[in-house]
């Protein structure tokens, strides 16, 4: 007998106004199965980074020279072909609000099974979008990815599961319905990954299938997963629940959203991270006034047969997940609240980190049990951030990069590198082709390949002003190559907070391989060069502003062999932020400082053969810095050499050595000016910035010196 499947399509409606009900679509679709079937969607990509591209052809003498034998390979159509830089991604425009409003109009009884629906917000995603199930939680509505439908939508076919208020469907049941989806996903795209968003009771869910279904490229996103529900701290509650009076059974479910949430971030989501103090105050005091009575309605969400209904199937759940966890495959993130208060998850996800053979975790330190719904980042933020989403067998760094949005271009670059970006006030020039040199980025072409090609200071401190500028200036993503350590080595892993080296993905940043920089140059980017590499970022007390580059002239005849422009630039401005105190050679001299170096560089990534010079032999380390009141940044962008037309470079090494040497050379001019124009600027000083632009203008519009 062929069933009656309902296919939702949720519309957008208004957080502001709570008369304004959601409306939905319905389609009936019919099935030869009497289970209930779901929909046909076309999916994405495949696993992670292999193993032969971790130790694969690094360049081959600095970040600015590689091999001369690469393989030419044909880019296939990339994401940022479709979206453009800094689209809007929606995050911050709906709230927690917004979900309650939202659970309330589908929890209407209409006696159907479990079910798939799209939210309209989620809109119409790329081609070749892989496809994207959402399993939620406690509630069972669906609508937990709320806060990421717009961003998501665009770069997956998201399906969100619902199961209605009074189904009770069992545990394997519901593992046999998503089973069903990912088989028929699997079957028409077989080269393609299936993501499964499981929220608590849906991390169970996803890891049950993943378990499986072990053949299958699966991709988990887990948040705070219920895998470790046998050892909740409100476990011995639970049995009081069941014998609740009825009459007072509407005070629990508000009891227990304020334990499985933090209602401050909740609360928090959209306020604008640039406004100031008091009216970050003001606009959380209102939506915490609006909230707070909204969360009463999770008696209506989660009635008290419901609730003893999910507790014992979030029993069953568990148990039944955790003893089928050696058999997943599946490549899996995991991501842990420090303050939820209704599960472990911290602990969950180290134990689960040991279990699995292919997992990560990511910490948030002052989130709740309901993530998903509070101030935290965008979920395809920390999918991106650690290089989850791919449309092939394994995440390519060019034909699988998402431009960031602009709520990733605020976020960033005013929490994340907020204090750098203040504290250097940084000044960009630029070299017009009649050698004339203006302020900003007008002398920079705006048509790739570019490779900029320049001097990296201490720590790589110029890097987010850098990226920052060309974003906000020009919106031109740089994709700056950079140290494998960050992608592969334990800098990308010694912390489980979602921090530096994940962001470094998020803006762009390319592996420092021969590979990556010819399809850069060859899908017509912009790309950030350091032929100093790690030598110059790490460089010792008294050779600041020095460069040290390798001899081979490798980069040139890449350039030359896409018709590249190259620019030359120079940046100065380290001394007036910090004063290098300890080197390699001072931590060298303190015995157990020295054991712990030598240890991470035997377990480090080299870039380079132990014949390449000192620039390939760098070791990695953090040099000791005392900090100074702040002065100012500073970035001069050479003339561009146009290589169109000049293949000849790539034979022609003694022309090509030539042309390096000229670049070079260019570089040290930029930084020569420089040092000594950076004398004549009035607002050298964080001081006198800061009352400037306290006085006419914000702090990236502060003049500087006249050139």
């Amino acid at each position: 007998m062929a069933s009656a499947i309902l296919t939702f399509r949720v519309s957008p409606f208004s957080g502001i106004d709570p008369k304004l009900k959601p409306r939905f679509r319905a389609e009936r679709l019919a099935s030869g199965d009497d289970n209930l079937s779901v929909y046909s969607v076309n999916g994405g990509a495949g696993s992670v980074m292999e193993e032969k591209e971790k130790k694969g052809s690094f360049l081959n003498g600095g970040n600015g020279s590689l091999k001369p034998r690469i393989e030419q390979k044909m880019v296939k159509k990339r994401v940022c072909e479709e979206l453009e830089v800094l689209w809007d991604d929606g995050y911050g425009t709906k709230t927690v609000k917004d979900y309650l409003i939202a659970a309330e109009e589908m929890i209407k009884p209409d006696g159907g099974p479990p079910r798939w629906f799209c939210p309209v917000e989620c809109g119409q995603p790329i081609n070749d979008s892989p496809l994207l199930l959402f399993l939620p939680g406690l509630d069972g509505v669906g609508m937990g990815l709320i806060l990421h439908h717009k961003a998501l939508g665009k770069v997956f076919k998201v399906q969100c599961l619902h199961i209605p208020v009074q189904d009770r469907t069992p545990f394997e049941g519901l593992v046999k319905l998503v089973e069903e989806a990912i088989r028929l996903e699997h079957t028409s795209r077989l080269n393609t990954p299936i993501y499964l968003v499981g929220d608590s009771f849906g991390g169970c869910l996803a890891l049950a299938v993943a378990a499986r279904n072990p053949t299958i490229d699966l991709v988990l996103i887990l948040a705070n997963p219920a895998t470790s529900f046998g050892r909740s701290q409100l476990q011995p509650l639970f049995p009081i629940l069941e014998a609740f009076p009825d009459g007072l059974h509407v005070t629990i479910p508000y009891l227990l959203s304020l334990v499985m949430g933090e209602p401050v971030k909740m609360a928090t989501v959209g306020i604008e991270g640039r406004l100031s103090p008091l009216q970050k105050i003001e606009q959380l005091s209102g939506n915490l006034t609006a909230l707070l009575p909204l969360l009463s309605g999770m008696a209506n969400i989660i009635p008290k047969e419901t609730l003893v209904w999910k507790l014992k199937l979030l029993k069953t759940a568990s148990a039944y997940t955790n003893s089928r966890l050696h058999a997943v495959k599946a490549e899996v993130l995991v991501l842990a609240s420090d303050k939820d208060n209704m599960l472990p998850s911290q602990d969950e996800a180290q134990r689960l980190m040991n279990s699995l053979s292919n997992c990560k975790v990511r910490r948030f330190k002052d989130n709740g049990h309901t993530l998903l719904l509070e101030d935290s980042l965008n979920l395809l933020t920390i999918i991106k951030g650690t290089c989850k989403y791919r449309h092939s067998k394994k995440h390519d760094f060019i034909a699988d990069f998402v431009p960031p949005s602009m709520s990733e271009f605020k976020y960033a670059f005013d929490e994340v590198a907020g204090y750098i970006r203040f504290a250097s006030g940084s000044a960009m020039f630029s070299t017009m082709e009649d050698g004339k040199i203006v302020q900003g980025l007008a002398g920079v072409p705006n048509e790739g390949p570019v490779l900029l090609v320049g001097y990296h200071m201490l720590m790589g401190l110029e890097l987010s002003c850098l990226i920052e500028a060309f974003l906000r200036e020009k919106k031109i993503m740089v994709r700056g190559i950079a140290h494998p350590e960050l992608f592969w080595g334990k800098l990308q892993s010694s912390s489980n907070e979602f921090a530096f080296s994940d962001w470094v993905k998020v803006m762009g940043a390319l592996p420092v391989t021969a590979n990556y920089l010819f399809k850069a140059l060859s899908t017509k980017s912009h790309v950030l060069l350091y032929p100093g590499g790690a030598r110059e970022a790490l460089h010792y007390k008294g050779e600041e502003y020095k460069l040290f580059w390798p001899e081979q002239p490798e980069f040139v005849r890449m350039a030359a062999r896409f018709g590249a422009t190259i620019v030359p630039f120079g940046t100065v401005g380290e001394d007036d932020i910090a004063e290098l105190v300890l080197d390699y050679n001072d931590w060298m001299k303190i015995p157990v400082i020295n054991e712990r170096i030598k240890e991470s560089i035997r377990d480090g990534i080299r870039i380079r053969d132990e014949t390449d010079g000192e620039v390939g032999n760098q070791q990695l380390f953090i040099p000791g810095m005392l900090p100074k009141i702040p002065g100012r940044f500073y970035y001069l962008f050479g003339k561009p050499i146009k290589l169109k037309g000049r293949e000849d470079l790539t034979k022609n090494r003694e022309d090509a050595n030539d042309l390096y040497l000229q670049v070079k050379s260019e570089v040290e001019q930029c930084i020569d000016y420089l040092l000594k124009k950076r004398e004549e600027d009035p607002y050298r000083s964080i001081i006198d910035r800061t009352i400037y632009g306290a006085l006419y203008s914000s702090v990236d519009q502060v003049p500087a010196f006249k050139p």
